[in-house]
């Protein structure tokens, strides 16, 4: 047995058995592929897959256990990997970070121009996607870290620590009636045209879970991924906009849009960093941890990845 037919296998089960697909990501043929794994299972003496024909149908009950088996392997030669390129190339290489557009566009810039200035030899790559995608990206590893609001902490195969809280803001054109108020209530959106993020993203869930506590039904014309597609279409007069508070911290004071916090009405959120868990990090991965949070030292996130629970006062925000 190999490396070669363990990577078959796993890729495989991610293209969802389709080994047309899986001969396409790891740029070989589709009878090359089916070839080694048969060989594999001839090798085990167990079926990893069902078959219909020469079509993958299923995982079997000893597959299941062959691909954890598979899993463990390959992420222990990954960290052999980043092992020698942490002791060959000290402080070089790239770093990966899957994350949202909000976190990209308004937290990310000023820590990774901090890790370039102290790693300059350290490139670094940013995924965005939705944060499931997030999440799978730090599985996968195609990412070291990832950092997101939401599904992270929703994977046994990630480890989780909260970087930092925030709360949402409302955008609105600056003359609009909703500016003037003293204290905005639910009751008061309720009654306007909302811009918002999609479901799926930054803290969308506290919304819709406040407005239904209380009986609204929030009048939301249009959903986005992307702050600044939302801020945008307020502009053109389309709704009021529900924002991360980061998104509206460098809008100018007497600009077009007017900004109010609403931490009273939706909460507070909090958006964690996930590292795959058993996972080898090179010493500008915790360095760069730090800069996104100095309560993310080495120690606490070594203690998580071997399965220690720290202390709760360094543990929670």
């Amino acid at each position: 047995m190999n490396l070669h037919q363990f990577r078959f296998v796993q890729e495989a089960v991610r293209q969802n058995l389709n080994l047309t697909e899986t001969a396409k990501v790891l740029f070989t043929s589709q009878p090359g592929i089916s070839k080694a794994i048969l060989e594999l299972e001839d090798e085990l003496g167990v079926d990893i897959f069902a078959r219909h024909g020469k079509r993958l149908r299923r995982i079997t009950e000893p597959g299941q256990q062959v691909l954890r088996s598979i899993e463990v392997i390959m992420r222990e030669v990954g960290n052999l990997k980043r092992i020698g390129e942490e002791f060959s190339k000290q402080d070089a290489g790239t770093l990966s970070i899957a994350t949202t557009h909000s976190q990209a566009r308004y937290f990310l810039p000023e820590p990774i121009a901090q890790l370039r200035r102290r790693f300059p030899k350290v490139n670094v790559s940013l995924h965005q996607g939705s944060p499931d995608q997030v999440a799978r990206m730090v599985i996968e590893e195609i990412a070291d870290i990832g950092l997101a609001t939401e599904a992270l902490d929703a994977h046994d195969e990630l480890v989780t620590l909260p970087c930092y809280e925030w709360q949402h803001a409302l955008v609105m054109p600056a003359g609009h009636p909703l500016a003037q108020l003293e204290r905005i209530e639910l009751e008061d959106l309720a009654l306007q045209p909302l811009v918002s993020y999609h479901p799926s993203f930054s803290g969308r869930t506290r919304v819709d879970q406040a407005f239904a506590a209380r009986r609204l039904k929030p009048n939301i014309v249009l959903e986005a991924i992307d702050a600044d597609v939302i801020k945008t279409y307020v502009r053109l007069g389309l709704g009021v906009g529900i924002v991360a508070e980061i998104a509206v911290r460098d809008d100018p004071p007497n600009g077009e849009l007017a900004s109010r916090p609403v931490g009273h009405l939706f909460g507070r959120n909090v958006t964690r960093i996930a590292f795959k868990r058993g996972a080898y990090l090179r010493n500008f991965v915790f360095a760069f941890a730090e800069m996104l949070s100095d309560r993310l030292g080495r120690n606490l996130i070594t203690q998580a990845l071997s399965g220690q629970k720290p202390d709760a006062q360094d543990y929670q925000l």
